[in-house]
């Protein structure tokens, strides 16, 4: 099943320490996980920046809305307990918990409201049932949607710009990568039109022992680079006596590698 949003944990994490003890989150984590029917693959997905596991952050995002609700609270570090509040809300049997449920505490309210910039944006969220996201969540989905249109922008200006400085940008990307140093002793453009199919070279560190070939093509967004466009950088590679080479392309939508070696 698909990892629940983390309203949805409210009211399971708060019946899992409704018998008044202190509980390590890490151990509610695991049986939320096996409550939930959870598969290996959907426990091990991760938020966008790769830090932390999607359903770890929502159980961990659930227990603070409930300990700023009041219902829960935090004896010490990664450990919780259920307060007089959290067990009067038990009592009363809730089908479910969310957002606009806490709401009714004057002390969320002041969390809550204090995350969102206007009271429109208030309003539309507590008018919401289900929030599929996190805070933090949404914060990385924003940068992540940052950085896709900057690089959206930026190959647009590539592609409008010469080959040749395009075969000149791909080596300074390199040893930005760390390959060989500085630009002047790590790459070489070669931009020869008897070059055959090589393009430029870059040493592999910087005491360059070894050389890696770089083939760079300018193409057009729709373009798909095929069999016949490797088999030939290889032959290059082979008339070179190289071990090893980098394929680069602008083509579908954004810059694809493919490292060769024999």
């Amino acid at each position: 099943m698909p990892i629940p949003d983390f309203q949805s944990f409210f009211l399971p994490l708060l019946e899992q320490v409704s018998d008044g003890k202190e509980h390590k989150l890490r151990e509610l984590i695991e049986v939320l996980a096996k409550h939930f029917k959870l598969s290996d693959t959907e426990r091990n997905e991760l938020l966008a920046s790769g830090t932390q596991a999607i359903f770890d952050n929502r159980v961990g995002w659930a227990k603070t809305y409930l300990k700023k609700a009041g219902l829960l609270d935090s004896p010490k570090r990664a450990v919780i307990t259920i307060t007089q509040r959290g067990l009067e809300v038990l009592k009363t049997k809730p089908d479910k918990l969310n957002v606009h449920f806490l709401r009714q505490y004057p002390e969320f309210v002041e969390f809550h409201t204090a995350k969102h910039e206007s009271l429109d944006e208030v309003e539309e969220i507590v008018e919401s049932d289900t929030i599929h996201e996190t805070p933090e969540e949404t914060l990385e989905n924003a940068y992540q949607g940052i950085r896709k249109a900057l690089a959206e922008e930026i190959l647009s200006k590539v592609l409008n710009l010469t080959p040749s400085f395009f075969e000149r940008l791909v080596v300074e990307l390199l040893v930005k990568m760390g390959y060989g140093g500085s630009i002047t002793d790590a790459g070489k453009a070669v931009g020869r039109t008897s070059d055959e199919g090589i393009d430029g070279t870059i040493k592999e560190d910087k005491l360059g022992l070894d050389i890696i070939y770089i083939q760079a093509k300018r193409w057009q967004q729709g373009n798909v680079v095929g069999r016949p466009e490797i088999h030939k950088f290889v032959g290059a590679l082979a008339g070179q006596g190289a071990k090893k080479g980098v394929f680069i392309t602008t083509c579908k939508r954004q810059l694809q590698m493919q490292e060769i070696g024999k």
